[in-house]
């Protein structure tokens, strides 16, 4: 394989010396004027050659027309139906909009309850659940501990947290031991009108949007 590559050094080195000695031997036979013309032309045409070939410019289009002939060249992708679509991208954090219908009996709290969370101790407004917990397995392995393999398979709750507890407007997914109800508390957060129409001293009453959601809650 070495030999092969001194092989072809030396085909490639021959292959320029030739065409090199064959213009030194006609400038030598020229007059000066003449021989000054055919540099300008020489360099003229290495200044081409390298614009043409050897430039940014030149292989950014030669990608881009690669590119388009790969992508010419691939078949047409088909269209996701819904249902294909809704099995690609997951609703994590109860954000389905598939009516939670029937209701389980293992969900303890509803929609519109305001909560407190046992750990940390921040209030909150339930804005939906899930039966079991729906979320990418990395976050469920940073946030649910190896101790605590059961909060996956309980009701997990979306709750959009109390800015008077936590200054950033937050939305957390909780486990159902971590929570517990509170009366007679409003929750401050800038969403809250989005997913409630009002406070009726005990807890918030859903839109009608999210009452299509969870219409037993």
């Amino acid at each position: 394989m070495p030999l092969q590559r001194i092989a072809v050094f030396h085909l490639g080195l021959l292959l320029f010396v030739l065409p090199f000695q064959y213009f030194i031997t006609r400038i030598s036979t020229t007059s000066e004027s003449q021989r000054i013309n055919q540099l300008q032309d020489v360099v003229k045409s290495v200044s081409v050659f390298r614009q043409k070939y050897l430039s940014w410019e030149s292989w950014q289009r030669w990608c881009n027309d690669l590119f388009e002939t790969v992508n010419k060249n691939l078949p047409a992708s088909k269209p996701l139906t819904k249902d294909e679509s809704e099995a690609e991208s997951p609703a994590y954090f109860a954000t389905s909009l598939k009516p939670r219908s029937p209701r389980p009996s293992n969900v303890e709290f509803r929609v519109g309850q305001v909560i407190k969370h046992k750990i940390w101790g921040y209030r909150g407004v339930i804005i939906g659940w899930d039966k079991v917990a729906i979320a990418p397995e990395a976050w469920l392995e940073m946030n649910h501990p190896t101790s605590k393999s059961h909060w996956k398979t309980m009701p997990n709750y979306s709750i959009l947290v109390d800015t008077r507890d936590r200054l950033s407007p937050q939305v957390t997914y909780v486990p159902q031991e971590n929570i517990k109800l509170i009366t007679h508390t409003r929750i401050f957060h800038p969403e809250i009108d989005h997913y409630f129409e009002k406070y009726d001293g005990t807890q918030y009453l859903p839109r009608p949007s999210i009452r299509r959601i969870y219409p037993y809650d």
